[in-house]
């Protein structure tokens, strides 16, 4: 039997049904146009001054009809959303000094927990399958023998990271401190008194009247969350400018206790940070990168499991840290279609939404045993930035969404280049596709994320001017040597 699945000629016939159901209205639309231009152009010049003398107007009906479509285009516009625009945004690079090569980091390992080379051994088994590469970095109070996670390094870390990347995109955007409206600073675990937010507000001297937020314990999904905050007070805030940072401080989060599932944490985080320029001004949709199309927000919190996947706690010694569910991967996979289902009508074409429709009505009277349906989403969008959380989420979205290689490329070399940055992650991925020229006038982006909770939240932006290669940017001076073959397993 021939191998119908590979046919071209299968191929040709998926592409012709893709081209009757999007174009549907299209398809109908045209002939009739056609037929009534033919027919116009049969009529003499007389018979259609008669035609339209026969339609009696009168002043009291042209100006019924002058109102009510004045009327029904204002209330449109008024109705219709303020676009939200993304400027620019700027990624945090890790100084030399601050990098963590693997032999590094197991030296420390046997240093820290010479009494317990199990955990040693474990540590080492899940570095060698992280995806990670050898030039991560993590802040300077981890490299001391044991680490000094106090407040006052905790602080040094925030600085460094959050004043480096709001001082490169203010110098990439031209816009001043006193111009931001609106600030939101996101970081999951490290929430000091004042907070992250108000010390933004302090160094840079910005107005009194600044909308300033801080947003804690959301995971590594806030970055949307921050997205969606902003695009809500824009909608609210005329001709203004959004501010937001996100980032994940590690100093006062790295676990020195014994408990496996508690360790994993240590072997993927590492030091990362964004910010990012949203506007609704008219000034600034011509010079705008992108342009934001929607947000989802999925929470599984009312579930126990998913609450507790991600959990802070305490070990049987009292050392704080993030333990990680063995169950994490498959709450995920419900997350994400929770998320599917909400997003897959916003974006997917009308061929795929029907082919969905009708699996789902043939598992619901036919037979449940039918495997559902997955929606093509290369077809809704050019490029994909997974959250580089660790190389089994990305493997686990890859074979979910039917994904190539080539479309979760940029979330395995962020994870291979600057490890599992939180909320940050998403930003060093849209770098690495716009660093590598392929980013397009027109082009849409997806983004999804995971956060405790559990959360699966997704962002859909659309390029809005066809992109320079950028000469700064933590790509930029290594950007030649990716992509890289990543191995299965490296052996330490």
């Amino acid at each position: 039997m021939p191998d119908f699945s590979s046919s071209v000629n299968l191929k040709y016939v998926k592409l012709g049904y893709q081209y009757l159901v999007n174009y549907f209205l299209t398809l109908i639309l045209v002939p009739i146009i056609v037929g009534v231009m033919v027919q116009l152009f049969r009529f003499g010049p007389d018979e259609i001054f008669r035609l339209w003398a026969a339609l009696r107007f009168d002043f009291v009906h042209v100006l019924c009809c002058c109102f009510v479509t004045i009327f029904v285009g204002t209330l449109y516009f008024m109705s219709k959303p303020r676009p939200v625009f993304l400027v620019d945004y700027a990624c945090y690079k890790p100084p030399v000094s601050c990098r963590v090569p693997f032999a590094t980091f197991m030296e420390h390992s046997r240093l820290n927990l010479s009494n317990e080379p199990k955990s040693v051994d474990f540590q080492m088994r899940i570095l060698e399958r992280s995806g990670l590469g050898e030039e991560t970095c993590l802040p300077p109070a981890i490299h001391f023998i044991p680490p000094r996670p106090t407040m006052e390094s905790a602080r040094g870390e925030a600085e460094l990271v959050i004043f480096s990347i709001i001082d490169s995109l203010f110098e990439k955007t031209g816009i001043k401190p006193k111009d931001i409206d609106i600030l939101i600073v996101n970081c999951s675990l490290f929430s000091p008194t004042p907070s992250l937010s108000a010390m933004v507000v302090n160094k840079y001297k910005m107005r009194s009247n600044v909308k300033s937020f801080n947003l804690s314990g959301m995971g590594c999904s806030a970055g949307v969350i921050s997205i969606d905050l902003a695009h809500d007070l824009l909608q609210f805030h005329p001709n203004s400018n959004a501010l937001i940072v996100s980032t994940e401080i590690i100093t006062p989060n790295y676990y020195q206790g014994k408990e496996r599932s508690m360790l994993l944490p240590n072997c993927l985080f590492r030091m990362g940070g964004a910010a990012i320029l949203l506007s609704n001004r008219r000034s600034d949709r011509w010079r705008a990168k992108y342009r934001l199309l929607h947000v989802v927000r999925t929470h599984k919190g009312g579930d126990d499991k998913a609450y507790r996947c991600v959990y802070e706690k305490e070990d049987a010694q009292g050392k704080i840290g993030i333990s990680l569910s063995k169950d994490l991967m498959s709450i995920a996979g419900e997350a994400l279609k929770s998320n599917i289902t909400t997003i897959g009508p916003l974006v997917l074409p009308a061929s795929e939404q029907l082919l969905f429709l009708l699996s789902l009505i043939g598992r619901k009277i036919f037979n449940p045993k039918w495997k559902p349906y997955i929606p093509d989403f290369k077809q809704a969008f050019e490029h994909f930035c997974i959250h580089a959380g660790g190389r089994a989420v990305i493997d686990e979205l890859q074979r979910n969404l039917r994904l190539s290689a080539e479309d979760v490329e940029a979330s395995r070399m962020t994870l291979h280049r600057f490890g599992n940055t939180s909320s940050s992650s998403l930003w060093y991925e849209l770098g690495f596709i716009e660093v590598k020229g392929r980013m397009r006038r027109g082009d849409r982006v997806w983004m999804i994320a995971f956060g405790s909770g559990f959360k699966c939240n997704s962002a859909v932006w659309k390029c809005n001017r066809n992109m320079e290669v950028s000469s700064d940017g933590p790509w930029f001076d290594c950007i030649e040597r990716y992509p890289v073959h990543i191995p299965e397993v490296v052996k330490l």
